[in-house]
């Protein structure tokens, strides 16, 4: 039976399990679709910061500047995904500023 699969601790909210698919949290559509345009916006943030500093002439450190405000916004819309973002996104701008700016 299901009741024997699995327990949650009420205090916590976490449960132990054979199965962890089953404990998953279950969104709402809003919830979803709030995350999907938070999503889209850090998206299209990170595509107009990178245009940026790869089309402009501006001074290394108002590029890094630009990633630090990146980067705080990111942890704001996704408090507890700052690791995502070093992940998926900080290899980017790595990139793109050793090779305008000639860094190595």
């Amino acid at each position: 039976m299901l009741s024997n699969a699995f327990t949650i601790n009420r205090e916590t909210g976490s449960c132990k399990m054979a199965d962890e698919d089953s404990c998953a949290r279950h969104y709402t559509a809003e919830e979803r679709q709030e995350e999907n345009k938070r999503v889209r916006y850090l998206q299209r943030l990170v595509d107009f910061t990178l245009a940026l500093i790869a089309q402009s002439n501006i001074p290394l450190s108002e590029a890094q500047s630009l990633v630090a405000a990146v980067r705080n916004k990111a942890h704001q819309l996704f408090p507890d995904k700052k690791q995502t973002f070093e992940l998926i996104y900080s290899p980017r701008f790595r990139r793109l500023i050793a090779e305008k700016y000639r860094l190595q």
